[in-house]
């Protein structure tokens, strides 16, 4: 009879760590991921537009600058240079330094004849949703040499999309 409860025992116990793998259980679920892209414009960068050191102006002085954008993919956007803080216009811009002033221009193309302006003027693209760079190629145009002096002016980036 100890030989049978053994056996039994041995059954039970055996059978009884079956009984807990098998009666395991697991739950399971899902969860959504979103994001939601809208069109939106950052300048990066507007790199400063020196003309340099020059004795007269009977030439052209020529230099540019860069703006850098990035904007969403597939965005349409105009980008918009003001006419300065020098008190001229988009058209015809001023650098002043103690009441003098030298005239100066900002164009869109390397040739400068497409003038970069503040309403008509602009510069259209379509954002790539990477950087993407623009040169603003200016003109000291000949002219009356005022004193010696640095002229400056402040000229304002605006990107619309």
């Amino acid at each position: 009879m100890t030989y049978t409860r053994s056996l039994y025992l041995a059954g039970a116990l055996l059978g009884s760590a079956f009984a807990q793998t098998a009666t395991a259980q697991t739950a399971t679920t899902s969860f959504g991921v979103t994001i939601t892209i809208e069109d939106a414009c950052v300048i990066v960068s507007a790199t400063d537009l020196n003309f340099g050191t020059v004795g007269t102006l009977t030439d052209n002085v020529d230099a540019y600058s860069n703006i850098a954008v990035t904007c969403t993919e597939g965005a349409a956007y105009d980008i918009a240079l003001d006419a300065g803080l020098g008190g001229g216009t988009s058209s015809s811009r001023v650098m002043t330094s103690a009441g003098n002033t030298i005239g100066y221009q900002l164009y869109q193309d390397a040739d400068r004849t497409t003038v970069w302006g503040d309403t008509a003027d602009v510069l259209s693209e379509t954002g790539t949703g990477s950087e993407q760079s623009y040169f603003v190629y200016g003109r000291v145009p000949p002219q009356k040499t005022p004193p010696a002096a640095t002229y400056t002016d402040t000229v304002g980036v605006t990107v619309t999309f």
